[in-house]
């Protein structure tokens, strides 16, 4: 039998949620809507990049999605999501400034 390994938490998710790289994160989103603004041909390069990068990442995650699945029933995705969990946890121990946001 294959054992069955919930996630409890994703990596991802929690590094997304830290205020230094949701701050970062913002603020270039802030800098690029500006930019696409008040710059029409920056703009129309940025919509060709757009869509680029969109069939990437449907290319991409096509090309993942039979790994993932062969490795999720096998824990070993939830075994490498829990390494690299403990090692965030490591990180903000270590590293105060994570839980600041850019400006502070």
């Amino acid at each position: 039998p294959v054992p069955i390994c919930p996630m409890q938490e994703n990596v991802l998710q929690r590094v997304l949620q830290l205020p230094v790289v949701s701050s970062t994160c913002e603020t270039l989103q802030r800098k690029y809507s500006s930019t696409k603004e008040s710059h029409p041909l920056m703009a129309s390069v940025c919509e060709v990049y757009e869509r680029g990068m969109q069939g990437a990442g449907a290319l991409a995650m096509w090309g993942m999605e039979p790994v993932v699945r062969r490795l999720e029933p096998q824990c070993e995705f939830a075994v490498a999501n829990n390494l690299a969990c403990r090692g965030l946890d490591h990180l903000e121990e270590k590293i105060p400034a994570l839980q600041y946001p850019v400006d502070k």
